[in-house]
């Protein structure tokens, strides 16, 4: 008997428990979605350690926060989500928020995204030109009359690719183009019936790495006063460098890149994104990003606010101010 009593009144507290749990759950737990990209990509393993660091389970966590890390086709996918209330936030390049809020680019056509705000700038993504070592292409210029693959219509590269193309007075009507991703890019580049072709991400690239194994290739500078006029006529865009043997046999290449950026909408409450931007930028997610990814220690303070295509949410904003960041 005493057993049955027991355990019914184990039973019972229990149920109170959870109802308890339950009810607290609901009045004070807030979710905080991040869009991401492929899980084979950069943008969800990075997503994960921010959604698992800032959440109220993380070191330094918002007080009743879960935040996921959610897979997806990527920055406009990221960005549709956001503006249709499928997600609270997620991962994009700069140019295409730059595009997204200004209604330009790929967005030409199909309205200006004006709540999209900022809430950190989080590691450059570069602009490689890759070029076969025996075609003989030096610089942008010298990519007229070669067989050129500009990536896909739609991709944030492709527009990217016409940038810096017209920065050197070339347009598409002076190559032969290709619109092939970089994995086709590379088996045609092989087989010699293509000449160079843009891509536009982190370094080092895996495609490219594996392509420079096999045939030897250079990467071809984007500098000069013709990429000093684009970076100050297009402020998504900054100056980068690929070190010497980030790919075999490849030296040191000036470039531009644009920024993987975390975005959200004006409608987020102000006093979350200020208390998530603290999170971001705490020991406690400092210490996750330095031992999860390689790309985790690009993610620095310093470069929070740069690259500023779009404008920074009010309670970011807040928060690199009190820090020093902003004047």
């Amino acid at each position: 008997m005493s057993f049955l009593i027991s355990r019914r009144t184990f039973t019972a507290g229990a149920a109170l428990m959870i109802a308890g749990a339950k009810s607290a759950f609901a009045q004070g737990q807030k979710f905080f979605r991040i869009g991401t990209g492929g899980t084979s990509g950069t943008y969800y393993p990075i997503g994960g350690l921010i959604a698992n660091s800032i959440s109220s389970t993380g070191p330094n966590g918002v007080p009743g926060l879960v935040s996921t890390a959610v897979s997806s086709n990527g920055s406009v996918a990221n960005i549709n989500a956001i503006t249709g209330g499928a997600s609270e936030s997620g991962f994009t390049q700069s140019d295409v928020a730059y595009w997204a809020h200004s209604g330009t680019g790929l967005y030409e056509g199909k309205g200006k995204v004006e709540d999209l705000r900022l809430i950190a700038t989080l590691y450059p993504e570069t602009l490689h030109i890759v070029a076969r070592a025996d075609a003989g292409i030096k610089s942008v210029a010298d990519l007229k009359g070669k067989r050129v693959s500009i990536d896909e219509p739609g991709s944030g590269t492709i527009v990217d690719a016409r940038l810096v193309l017209a920065a050197y007075g070339l347009s598409e009507n002076d190559i032969h183009p290709e619109y092939l991703k970089p994995g086709p890019s590379g088996e045609k580049m092989r087989d010699n019936s293509l000449d160079a072709y843009f891509f536009v991400g982190g370094f080092p690239a895996g495609a490219i790495v594996e392509l420079a194994a096999t045939t030897g290739i250079t990467l071809v500078p984007v500098s000069g006063p013709e990429a000093d006029k684009l970076l100050e006529e297009q402020k998504f865009f900054s100056k980068n460098t690929v070190p010497a043997e980030t790919y075999k046999g490849v030296g040191e290449t000036e470039t531009i890149a644009v920024a993987a950026q975390w975005v959200t909408s004006a409608k987020q409450p102000d006093d979350l994104v200020y208390e998530i931007t603290k999170s971001l930028w705490s020991e406690g997610t400092r210490t996750a990003l330095d031992a999860g990814h390689a790309k985790g220690k690009s993610i620095v303070l310093e470069n929070a606010t740069t690259s500023l295509g779009i404008p920074l949410h009010p309670g970011a904003e807040r928060f690199y101010k009190e820090s020093g960041i902003l004047k």
